[in-house]
Order: structure tokens, then sequence, then C-alpha cells
């Protein structure tokens, strides 16, 4: 029987499932230092954090060359598990807060992710021109669509047009209700059958 990851992405080479397998055993010796994760939530940290990031992946697969910049990544969500799955793709990692990138920074070695950066900078500071903006749950749509000028590329080399795309959960419609004309909700729930992902939604918005 496969397990949660194969079951979703049964494409992965056994070094990603590897990968994806043991964040939780290196993300259980690091937060009994520093508490990145909370610890009555731990016990479902493969569907909540790690298969939660992935669903970015049920919608777009980042090409070759793709630069993507992770938004306040808390502990490296959704970038680390994205990272996994697009070695050819680059990710960065912004938090404010050092030791949460100190943490991120942690992962990446221990991981050996030799396309990840992480970075301890504010997001209204950050320098820098991606394809997309990805983010979980850190700020009201309108917020990421501010923090997002000047930093998406005009030109596009994706399926998807460059822009922000976002892990949300709850009701959106009044979140989003400036851009609705140009955002798209995806459902995890139709992506992953366990109840958990029921009222969490990918948005899209493209920015170029």
């Amino acid at each position: 029987m496969p397990g949660l990851f194969e079951k979703y992405f049964p494409g992965l080479t056994g070094a990603q499932t590897v990968k994806l397998n043991l964040m939780q055993e290196i993300y259980a010796d690091l937060n009994s230092k520093i508490n990145v994760i909370s610890r009555k939530d731990f016990e479902n940290f493969n569907l909540h954090h790690v298969l939660h990031s992935l669903a970015i992946a049920r919608i777009i697969s980042f090409v070759q060359g793709s630069e993507i910049l992770d938004i306040g990544t808390g502990g490296g969500f959704p970038g680390i598990p994205l990272a996994i799955i697009f070695p050819d793709s680059h990710f960065v990692l912004l938090d404010s807060i050092r030791k949460k990138i100190n943490v991120v920074k942690e992962v990446v070695s221990l991981l050996s992710l030799k396309n990840v950066t992480p970075v301890c900078e504010r997001a209204e500071n950050h320098k820098g021109s991606y394809d997309f903006i990805i983010s979980r749950a850190v700020a009201p749509f309108p917020e990421m669509v501010s923090l997002a000028k000047g930093k998406i590329k005009k030109e596009n080399i994706n399926p998807f047009r460059n822009g922000i795309i976002t892990l949300k959960g709850g009701d959106l419609e009044k979140e989003i209700k400036k851009f609705r004309q140009n955002t798209t909700l995806f459902p995890i729930s139709k992506f992953f059958e366990e109840e958990w992902f029921n009222e969490k939604f990918v948005v899209y918005m493209p920015v170029s």
C-alpha cells in the first residue's frame, strides 16, 4: 500500500519520497529546541504541513528554471516540500524572523537541497524578480498582492501566467472580493480525500 505522498504523487522518485518522509523526523528534532510547528499538531505533520504544501503541485508543475519566492515561509512551508518535488526550480524562502530562517537553513542542509536559498528579511524590503510568489496563510490576500508588486517577472515560461499562488482556508469571498475577477480558487478537497482539506483552497492570481 503506498504511503501518503506516493498515494497522491505516484511519479515521485525514491529519493524524493525518502526526503518527504524524512522531514517529520528532522522537524521533530529541531522543534524540540525551537518551536516552529505547533506541538499539539505535530502528530499530523505530514498531512497538515507537507501534503498541504504540495497541494500547489496539483495545480502547476513548475518548469525547469522557474524562480519562486516563498513569502513568510516560517519553518519552510510551502517552499521546502515543493523544492523536493521540483528540483529543477529555484526557491527563495523568505522570513523576517531569524530563528525560523535558522531552522530552514538546517532543514535545507540535512535534506541536501541545492535549489533553496533561505533569506532573513522583511518581504517589503526584499529585492528580486520571480515567476511566482507562494505563501501559506501568511497575510490577507490584498496584502499579498501589495507585497508582490515589482517582484513578478514579465516573461512567462510556465503554462500558468506568472503571479501569486497561496494556500488559504475558510470563506474567502470577502478577502478576495476586490480581485475576484482575476483569481481562481482550487478546492484542495478535489485533490486530497482527507476531511481536513475541506474548505481549504489554492488561490491563484496572475500578476504579469
